[in-house]
């Protein structure tokens, strides 16, 4: 009698292949969701120079209302962030736009919160939930 040559993985196998699966789970899990973050964050940014354009153009008009398209980020499908033109002031040039989180969006506990941009080309952070904002340069990075 001889025994059926079988070939299976051994249960040390199996956990082998779990230990490294788990490991790189924990490295690329993080790496992947500031990748998201920072994707979005671009989004919000290309969008508020998109709106700056619209707002430069029609800027004889008063204060515009910003159309569907440009009043959100993406500008397309479900908003990450709003839009929104700001009264103007001695201080911003002309007017001011700002892009804030959607309060049900991924991006609503973001720390670099709510990007604004101004006529003089001024770019700021401000974060609402009153934790520390990063440096502005540090959110804004395209790079």
């Amino acid at each position: 009698m001889t025994r059926p040559n079988t070939s299976a993985f051994t249960l040390l196998e199996l956990m082998i292949a779990l230990a490294i699966a788990a490991t790189l789970a924990v490295f690329a899990i993080p790496s992947y969701r500031s990748h998201i973050a920072r994707t979005h964050r671009v989004d919000a940014a290309s969008a508020l120079y998109r709106a700056a354009q619209f707002v430069e153009g029609a800027a004889s008009d008063g204060v515009p209302t910003l159309p569907a398209g440009f009043d959100q980020a993406p500008q397309f499908g479900t908003p990450i962030y709003r839009l929104r033109v700001l009264s103007a002031d001695d201080a911003n040039g002309g007017y001011s736009i700002e892009a804030m989180p959607a309060e049900t969006g991924p991006m609503r506990d973001d720390p670099c919160g709510t990007f604004t941009l101004d006529a003089t080309g001024l770019r700021s952070n401000r974060n609402e939930a009153g934790g520390a904002t990063p440096a502005s340069s540090e959110c804004w990075n395209t790079s």
